[in-house]
């Protein structure tokens, strides 16, 4: 089949972004021609991927997505394909891969009244509608099983239509047999001794990962355990007013921002503690990588796979509504305890058993299967 892949925008660091390229990479090796439609192309291009590169017009981010839609459906008009996959909302989609929480949702339930009245909402909510209206034909891949009755919510989106896809790490992330060596370079890199304690938070949006949560919890450790404590933040972001908190908190020595990295795997198994203090996560791919390399997480209950950090008896979730003073003291209770080395044994164990890696390919069948319904009508 010809393939047509639509998103906003294209960068290595992003978990929609990574996702995509999975699964697209995979469609590929099946036979299909894959076409990528995108208003920005950042990192390396796959081979054999077409990328077409749409200039939207408007001011807003909103006014530019409705004008990529726009465009976008324009141009495959002209250039038939025979599917069309979006990882991004917007009308004439064949299959949406739902990455994103419910937005309307989102805005009614946490947003300022005036909020629903400006020009962002109206256009966001009509591109969501435009997937997930009880009329749309649209196919929805479902990442996180508790947005499904969201959506159902708003739109009286049929069942039916939704289809939901384990996790889907990178094999990569799994510890073997090397771990303890890597662990050992990685620390040593920067300067850890064994009696140190690596934090580690992963994300490219540091407003929503929680990163000013976890800088104020680092800043309210006991000094026994502040004093051998660092925070490393992986992520492409602008840190300005982070290290601005970390200053004013007196932890600017305690906390690094390594900007968006390829080596990811390493930071799993040199750190001693994934810190996910998310403000909001339609799922959090980072706590089922940081299970697969058995590092034990202290993440918020708010996340889509926090579930899984309880099946695997693999750290702690702060509950809902989040409080500091819980996280705070919940990274103290870790840190103090002897548990880290139980809490990685029980990751590892449950990474041998569970499906944690097969969302690409499931993604890949579903796709196929939406192309040949499509293709015999």
């Amino acid at each position: 089949m010809k393939l047509a892949f639509c998103l906003n925008y294209y960068f290595p660091f992003g978990g929609l972004q990574r996702d995509f390229l999975r699964i697209a990479t995979v469609c590929q090796s099946r036979g299909h021609s894959i076409n990528v439609y995108t208003m920005h192309w950042e990192g390396d291009r796959p081979e054999g991927f077409t990328i077409n590169i749409v200039k939207p017009r408007g001011l807003t981010n909103h006014a530019r997505s409705r004008d990529f839609a726009r465009q976008v459906m324009a141009q495959l008009a002209v250039s038939k394909c025979d599917l069309i996959v979006g990882f991004s909302r917007m009308p004439g989609l064949d299959v949406y891969y739902a990455a994103d929480s419910c937005y309307r949702e989102k805005v009614l339930s946490n947003r300022p009244l005036l909020s629903r009245f400006g020009g962002r909402f109206r256009i966001y909510s009509a591109m969501e509608r435009a997937v997930f209206a009880a009329e749309s034909k649209t196919e929805i891949l479902l990442i996180a099983e508790a947005e499904k009755v969201k959506f159902m919510r708003h739109y009286e989106t049929p069942e039916e239509r939704f289809h939901l896809l384990p996790p889907g790490i990178e094999k990569d992330r799994v510890a073997n047999l090397d771990a303890p060596e890597i662990r050992k370079a990685l620390r040593s890199e920067f300067g850890l001794n064994s009696e140190d304690f690596m934090l580690l938070l992963i994300g490219s949006r540091f407003r929503t990962k929680g990163v000013d949560r976890a800088i104020k919890a680092l800043s309210a450790l006991p000094q026994r355990l502040k004093e051998r404590a660092g925070l490393y933040i992986v992520g492409q972001d602008k840190p300005d007013s982070y290290i601005h908190l970390a200053r004013r908190l007196g932890v600017e020595n305690n906390v690094y921002f390594l900007g968006g990295r390829s080596d990811i795997p390493r930071f799993l198994l040199g750190a001693d503690l994934l810190v996910h203090p998310a403000y909001i996560e339609n799922t959090g791919t980072v706590l089922i990588e940081a299970i697969a390399a058995g590092l034990p997480v202290l993440a918020s209950k708010v996340c889509g796979y926090a579930g899984y950090i309880e099946r695997a008896g693999a750290g702690k979730l702060i509950p809902q509504p989040f409080q500091q003073e819980t996280m705070n003291d919940q990274l103290v209770t870790m840190l103090d305890w002897k548990e880290l080395a139980g809490w990685q044994s029980n990751a590892l164990n449950y990474a041998k058993s569970a499906d944690i890696f097969s969302l690409p390919e499931k993604a890949a069948d579903l796709i196929e299967s939406a192309g040949r319904r499509k293709m015999s009508c």
